[in-house]
């Protein structure tokens, strides 16, 4: 896991044990809310993909979202869903036929790297994305 400098900028929302479909909702909307905040909206249409997949997940397999971050460095901004599973996700064998079972996959092609971090009482699924440069 890399740490994050001194000079990210941190925004976060406390999710409540989100679930279903509502939580994710909420959640994706305070994503487009930031990065319009940060000036990134027009750039964020990977990392409002990425968060709506990270936020789904922790609903279906996490236990319920609890925490949701994102974290601007100087080239990549990180987003990250914390839940109540410590276990980390395992990505299978993507199956382009198969309906449903695409997120880790679509989550590993848009991002520069992505990975889990344990968080108290669960865990915290990352990734980064590229900003555009300066």
């Amino acid at each position: 896991m890399m740490g994050l400098p001194p000079s990210a900028v941190s925004h976060g929302l406390d999710l409540d044990d989100a679930s279903g479909a509502a939580g994710c909702g909420a959640g994706v909307e305070w994503i487009r809310r930031t990065l319009t905040d940060m000036g990134l909206l027009d750039h964020g249409g990977d990392v409002v993909l990425v968060g709506a997949e990270l936020l789904s997940n922790a609903v279906k397999h996490g236990g319920g979202a609890r925490h949701l971050a994102l974290d601007r460095h100087d080239r990549f901004l990180r987003i990250g869903v914390s839940d109540h599973d410590p276990h980390p996700p395992r990505m299978a064998e993507h199956r382009p036929d198969s309906i449903g079972g695409h997120g880790l996959f679509l989550i590993d092609q848009l991002a520069l790297r992505w990975g889990t971090r344990p968080a108290p009482g669960g865990k915290t699924v990352w990734a980064d994305l590229p900003l555009p440069p300066p």
